[in-house]
């Protein structure tokens, strides 16, 4: 473990960090990674000028120090960020939009406060542009419910390992039948990832009816497609 020499006598610059952070969003936040992001938002931002404050993917990147306390490789802490950075996201805490421009695509990223807001709305209306380099067309990248925010307000806490088995979902499957088959278990009372992997497994192998519901996902007839420790939760 490396040790800290503690801070130095004489007046030190701070960082404001606003209360509600320590009251509301410290208490939630349950990964590392997402819990160093945040903070170095709060850092970062503080260290930004104008009236308009954002992050590019590029400013947490490029702090060498940083990256190099989120993981021993550059792959690894690369990774990390990302996956930190889609849970600060996902939870609300930032705001990400994607700007088109003539290099590509840039990710910028906005604290979820009254500012970030009116900056994110003033952004996709075309009153500011972020820079010089870039170009109008902009997007927001969520316009539906995240797939991570979309499991936690239905299923339960996001883990890891959950995480990196939506985002295999999410390259497997239509976003649309993950939602319906969220939904289903929701309906069924059967809150597991397991079972809503059962049923979009079945729809993959037997085909999915999109024009209505598809009558044979009942809990009756799924009892023989999920893993068995879940089929005596559905009594109907």
């Amino acid at each position: 473990m490396k040790g800290f020499a503690g801070f130095p006598d004489g007046k030190l610059r701070v960082t404001p960090v606003p209360n509600l952070f320590f009251s509301d969003l410290l208490p939630i936040i349950d990964h590392i990674a997402e819990l160093k992001v945040t903070l170095y938002a709060f850092w970062g931002l503080g260290q930004k000028e104008g009236a308009v404050r954002y992050l590019r993917l590029a400013d947490f990147l490029g702090d060498n120090e940083f990256m190099r306390g989120l993981g021993p490789t550059p792959t690894i802490a690369a990774e990390a960020l990302m996956d930190g950075i889609e849970r600060a996201v996902a939870r609300g805490t930032f705001l990400h939009i994607n700007v088109e421009s003539a290099d590509g695509k840039s990710d910028l990223y906005f604290l979820n406060t009254e500012k970030g807001r009116a900056a994110v709305e003033g952004l996709t209306r075309g009153e500011w542009r972020p820079g010089p380099a870039s170009e109008e067309g902009v997007s927001l990248l969520v316009e539906r419910p995240n797939i991570f925010v979309l499991y936690e307000q239905n299923i339960g806490p996001l883990t890891p390992i959950i995480a990196d088995e939506l985002r295999d979902a999410e390259q497997t499957y239509p976003l649309h039948w993950i939602e319906e088959a969220i939904e289903e278990a929701v309906e069924n009372n059967v809150r597991k990832w397991r079972y809503v992997l059962a049923i979009l497994e079945r729809w993959r192998q037997e085909g999915k009816r999109e024009s209505e519901i598809d009558r044979r996902d009942t809990p009756r007839n799924l009892r023989n497609q999920i893993p068995d420790e879940y089929r005596d939760i559905i009594k109907r």
